[in-house]
Parts: C-alpha cells; structure tokens; sequence
C-alpha cells in the first residue's frame, strides 16, 4: 500500500500547483496526483508552421476534438457552450490565452448591489495580498493605474499596441468609452528564468518559448524545489471516507492502470468546475448516498460559463493578425450594473489583434464572405491580415438548473461515469449578450471596419468551469465554508473555480489562484485545530 501523506491534491494546474507551493513551507509530506503528464514545449504546435492546423485537431481546446489519453470525453450536447479545458501539469494554463484581469470588488457584492445571486462570504480585500503574490509567482505585464479596474502593481510592463491597439483605443476615444491596456502573463522582459515574448505566433494552445506563464514553469519547479511530489499520469476515481466521516484517501489508477490506494490526512480538490463535481458525485457512499459533501445538494450546480459574444470585421489598415498575445486591450465601460440597459450586472470587453491566416480561410469561407473561384485570392487578400474583434465576456449568474451530473452511459478509458452539462443562458445573459454585440458594432464601424461578423455565443466558450461547489457560511446552501473546507468532509477542501458564488464579467484565472492562496494561507493559520 502506498505511505499515508499528509496532503494530498488532486490536479496539477492552476489552482493545485498555487496551493502545493504556498503549502510546501510547512515541511508537511504533500503529494499531488495528475491525470496528464509534464509537456513538452518542443512539441507545442508553435514550433511548426502548421500550428493553426493542429488547432483543429491533437491540439483543440475541446477534449472531445483533442481525445488525447490523458483526457476524459464530456457529455456537452445539452449546453450551446462547449466545455473546454486540458489535462496536464499546468493544466488549462497551458491553453489560455493569459489575459489577466481580476474580479472587481462589486463582484463580491452582488446581492448587496443588485438583489441578485448571493454575496461571497470573503470581499475583495481579503484576497489583495494573495492576488499581488500570484502576480509576482506568475509574472504580470501591465499597466498599473486603471481608472475602472482593481488597483495592480505589475512587474513587467505592458503588451506593446501594435497595430492593432491604436485602431481600437481611436475607435474608443471617439466614442469616449474606456479602454485600457490589458495585463497579461505574458512576459515583456526577461523575467525568472522566462525569456520575452517574441510573437511566435498565437498564444493558445501553447507557449514553445515559455513567454507565456503556465504552473509547469512558474509555481510547480519552486514546489519541488521545496519537497512537494507530484506523480502523472494517476486518474483518481473517488474519494474515500472513513467511519467518522472524514476523508480517508483517494482510489486512482496509475500510468499502468492498475488501481491504487493512496490514504491521506488532508484532502484538496483542484480539478475545476466539472472536474471537482465529477469526483464529488463518483464518490457516493452508504454515509454520503447523494455524493461527498453534498448535503446541500449543491455539489455540480451553479454552473457558470461566462457566454462569450464576439463579433468581427476587417479594417483597411494591416492588423497584428496572429502575433501573440492574442488581447492587447480591455474596456471596463459597462461592467457594473445600469438598469437602463435592461438587464443586471455587466461584461468586460477584450479586443482582438486579429486570426492567423488558416483560421481566416476556414472561418471567412464558413461565414460567406470568401467566395470560391476567381475572386478567391483578391478577397482573402483584402481579409488576411485585417481582421480586428470585440468580444463581451458576460457575467453568468448562478443557476441551480445549470449543473454537472454523472453521465449514465459515457466513460472515460478507466470506466470512470463522464460528466454531462445540462446549461441554458439565461434571459439576462441573453440582453447582456445583445447589449454586448451592439456595442461591438458600434466600435467596429467607428474604427472603419466592414464585412461585420457575429459569434454569439462562442460554442467553444467554455473556458471559464465556476461555481459547482460554491462558498459560503450556511451549510444548507453552499458546499465549502469561507475558507474552503467541506462543510460536510472537515478535512476536504476546495480550491478551484467551483467555489465562486458570482462569475464576475472577467476571465477567472488570477481570481482562482489567489483564491487557491488565500485557502493554503488559512490551512496554515489553523493546522492546530484544523478539523475542529
């Protein structure tokens, strides 16, 4: 049998790389089991000049479309959004496109402000310190000092504009909206150990050069350093309880596929927000007949995806096209609430430098506008190398109905139940979206562009996995207290982006991790009395 560890987490990506290292100054035996396996940066698409075609294939960001071993297939064919996510050291931080922002303090307050949702049982000020520290483990560029956004202390400059900047922020000043110029984890100056983004080419599905900050080479090299295991390749199956109700360890298979027992003090989940419920749901028993620590029913609800509405056209000038990092600028202009508008709550903006010249072939030829035959050439011509977008990321409010269960018949290849996604958008986030795309087009023709396209919702969205095992003081309506322990199991915690009460109009990444720190700092504070 396997030697008892004192922590064991589950996932190795964004959330679980943060919290083994933060753990690792307590000397504490911590072990952190991944289904995937280290990467390779010299076999990232990058490396070729086929990377857009591998896009479409081994290196899609659907893992039905990608089907590598490491992954499990998802039952999305009751959601318009597609999930998307990644198996590996690094997990997900290998695909993102490492735009950076963070929620706002209002995110945190929604039901104060706006009698909508529910309000985080912790405020923004709480996680400050752990999103400054997260910042400077993972290497921000940026621009300190947005009017609209969190205050932020960058280490590194900002993404210069390029081409593509000064046509978009024009376009805003005569409009007179916000605009600012996006952080991201995408290093500007040579910064520990990670050489200067040299515009290989599109920052998802990954980073050859390690421009790019992905817990594989920022978090998870300093938590070995420090005495912290990590084995791949080990898909866990569920966890196990004892006869107090405690956690007692996980069953997993290892790379041969041979089931293992690994026992354990402490438990961390770190698996995302379908990820997480999955094993919670598959880890029913006599005591926990509805899942572990689901006595709120809660465990796999909630889900939130952000719905992404996009839309597209093409300017006369030449643009960045698909010299990386894909967002160069975002706009805060109608994040917060004005009923006006007809809906609560708001989105961010991100703006696009453009597509790289095979997505532009495939997608214009789908859309109608590059027709076949002799103008072929002339149209891809006056297309490629012109495209500038906007995309609203729309605030999703929780939803019991939006949930992930167990699929009764799909597996993955160790006989694991998949999971399925039952998910509808909401009228709200239907006005929002709308809302969303007007403005875009507003944009678009003030910065001359034509040939205007939608995408809305984005069908593969489905970045952003939140809320499925969300925090909270009242054990009868949410799945984690303030701190992250199971109100249920007192030694299972959560870390990832399941334990969201509200979504916020951003990209999650920096909120998860800091969230991820925030819960290693108060394991710390309370070891002497952890369980009590």
């Amino acid at each position: 049998m396997n030697q008892a560890v004192d922590v064991l987490i589950i996932g190795a990506g964004a959330s679980g790389a943060a919290v083994a290292w933060s753990l690792a100054n307590t000397k504490m035996h911590i072990l952190c089991l991944e289904q995937g396996g280290w990467m390779k940066p010299s076999e990232y698409p990058s490396t070729g000049r086929d990377w857009e075609a591998k896009f479409y294939g081994e290196w899609s960001t659907s893992p039905n479309i990608r089907g590598r071993p490491e992954d499990y297939p998802i039952n999305d064919d009751h959601s318009p959004i597609k999930v998307v996510n990644f198996n590996g050291v690094g997990g997900s931080t290998i695909m993102y496109t490492a735009h950076w922002p963070r929620l706002h303090p209002s995110d945190f307050r929604v039901r104060t402000l706006d009698g909508v949702a529910d309000d985080w049982p912790i405020d923004y000020d709480t996680l400050v310190p752990f999103f400054e520290e997260n910042d400077r483990m993972m290497g921000v560029s940026g621009l300190s000092g947005d009017p609209r956004s969190p205050l932020t202390h960058p280490p590194m400059p900002p993404q210069p504009l390029g081409l593509s900047g000064p046509l978009i922020a024009n376009a805003m000043n005569k409009l007179g909206w916000h605009w600012w110029p996006s952080d991201t984890t995408v290093a500007t100056t040579d910064y520990e150990g990670r050489a200067r983004c040299i515009n290989l080419g599109h920052c998802t599905p990954a980073c050859a050069q390690g421009a790019k900050a992905s817990t594989d080479i920022t978090y998870w090299p300093q938590a070995l350093r420090a005495g912290v295991e990590l084995k791949t390749h080990c898909r866990v199956r569920e966890i196990t309880t004892n006869e107090h109700g405690m956690a007692s360890g996980v069953v997993y298979y290892d790379e041969d596929g041979v089931e293992q027992f690994q026992p354990a003090e402490v438990v961390i989940l770190a698996c995302n927000g379908v990820g997480t419920p999955r094993i919670l749901l598959n880890s029913a028993s006599g005591k926990f007949p509805d899942g572990l620590a689901n006595s709120s029913g809660l465990v796999g609800r909630n889900l939130m995806f952000h719905p992404y509405a996009q839309i597209y056209g093409f300017v006369s000038e030449p643009t960045d096209s698909n010299r990386a990092p894909p967002t160069c600028l975002w706009s805060k202009e109608f994040y917060d609430t004005d009923l006006t508008r007809g809906f609560v709550r708001g989105y961010g903006i991100q703006f696009g430098r453009g597509a790289g010249p095979v997505f532009e072939a495939v997608v214009s030829e789908q859309k109608g506008i590059l027709p076949w035959g002799p103008d072929h050439h002339r149209i891809f011509r006056r297309l490629n190398g012109h495209r500038l977008h906007v995309s609203a990321i729309c605030e999703d409010l929780p939803e019991t109905h939006n949930r992930v269960t167990l699929d009764p018949v799909l597996k993955d290849s160790h006989g694991i139940p998949a999971p399925r996604i039952d998910y509808t958008i909401s009228e709200n986030s239907q006005k929002m979206m709308a809302h969303g795309l007007a403005r875009g087009r507003e944009i678009l023709e003030t910065a001359g562009a034509t040939d205007i396209c939608v995408n809305s919702p984005i069908p593969w969205g489905g970045w952003h996995l939140l809320g499925t095992a969300r925090m909270g003081t009242d054990p009868d309506r949410s799945v984690v207290n303030e701190w992250g322990r199971s109100h249920d199991v007192k030694n299972l915690f959560i870390v990832d982006g399941s334990v969201f009460v509200t979504s916020g109009g951003v990209n999650p990444t920096s909120t998860i991790q800091a969230i991820a720190l925030y819960v290693a700092d108060q394991i710390k504070q309370r070891l002497a009395n952890l369980f009590d």
